[in-house]
């Protein structure tokens, strides 16, 4: 126990990546994390679990619902500094929940298992209020209140500054994906030669969110910006069937990695003076001009991959047109029966009369 929690990265027998952090239980929940959720799921829930029991110090069987508020006051910060952009301090309030639910899943296991001295989970499901009526779930109110925020996207000047600062064909390949076809990091760097129909002009996404798979239809600069890759810049020994690979030092050939596409990024934004330009905002941008122009909120949900529609409906508010339509005919419907009610009034009036 004196070197819990220690995350240690390791490949599997399968070529699998895992995670330890030196504890039974805890290890033995990552193993069956790792057999029904995606990489980046266990990525997270790996390095979630070690802050919560760094924080703590405790032993997992002998932690209390005390220990857990304590976590989330060492996590939110000492608020003597705090952010402009929302005004918190510390990790964000998605960060905080996200961990919480790692952890809340975690003891959810535990007591699953049935050989554990844990009988019940020690994260509050939320904290009672005074309302009445209601389901009991609508009289509790959650331990991290989450903001609802609009995504921010980039215009069309700065997508082509963006797009002019990339340096290889490859790089813009794989940014035209997430700005032209609205995929996630993950799902530009899980494809594969048999993902891509270019005939179709379509592409199939197995790496998606959830094991979701999908198909969907790029623009042709996508395809065109991937056929001088494919011809003039991708290593003809690389030994995988992934299309996005290192082109230069001791890994070329070698599967692009998130954190390679990041870097790419965060060097094309500071050569196109940008202040944003993530990999999701790209996405982001995507998704929302193609609601601008008129596309289907449905067709919208299936470009994203959304599984909820309530997920697409942010693009609903992006969308500038939308919702200055959507008042102007609500204002013309207003005017015309205020104008309505008036003309009636005046014909009483001077029937009165």
């Amino acid at each position: 126990m004196s070197s819990f929690p220690c995350l240690v990265r390791f490949v599997s027998g399968s070529g699998q990546v895992r995670y330890r952090l030196g504890e039974r239980l805890v290890d033995r929940y990552l193993e069956f994390v790792a057999g029904r959720c995606r990489p980046n799921t266990l990525r997270a829930v790996a390095f979630d679990l070690k802050a919560f029991f760094a924080v703590t110090g405790k032993d997992p069987v002998e932690v209390t619902a005390a220990d857990v508020f304590d976590f989330l006051a060492h996590q939110r910060g000492d608020r003597t500094v705090v952010r402009l952009a929302d005004r918190e301090s510390g990790l964000s309030a998605r960060t905080i929940a996200r961990r919480l639910s790692s952890v809340s899943g975690l003891y959810a296991y535990l007591v699953a298992r049935g050989d554990t001295p844990v009988r019940a989970s020690p994260v509050p499901r939320g904290l009672m209020t005074r309302r009445q009526g209601g389901t009991m779930r609508s009289r509790m109110a959650p331990l991290v209140r989450v903001p609802r925020t609009v995504p921010r996207i980039l215009s069309p000047e700065e997508a082509d500054r963006l797009a002019g600062a990339l340096r290889t064909h490859r790089d813009r390949a794989m940014v035209l994906g997430m700005l032209l076809a609205g995929l996630r990091r993950c799902e530009v760097l899980g494809l594969r030669f048999c993902d891509v129909q270019v005939a179709d002009r379509r592409l199939a996404v197995v790496e998606g969110k959830g094991g979701h798979h999908r198909i969907v239809p790029a623009a042709n600069r996508f395809f065109d910006a991937l056929g001088e890759y494919l011809h003039h810049e991708r290593p003809g020994g690389a030994r995988t069937d992934r299309v996005f690979v290192v082109l230069k030092g001791p890994r070329r050939g070698l599967p692009l990695s998130a954190e390679g596409l990041d870097e790419i990024l965060d060097g094309a934004r500071g050569r196109a003076g940008l202040e944003h330009a993530t990999c999701h905002q790209l996405r982001h941008t995507c998704l929302t001009r193609l609601r601008e122009a008129g596309m289907a909120l449905e067709a919208v949900q299936a470009q994203a991959g959304h599984r909820p529609i309530e997920s697409t409906r942010v693009y609903l508010h992006l969308a500038n047109d939308w919702l200055a339509d959507q008042y102007l005919r609500a204002a013309a419907l207003i005017d015309a029966d205020t104008a309505a009610v008036a003309e009636m009034l005046a014909v009483q009036e001077a029937a009165a009369r």
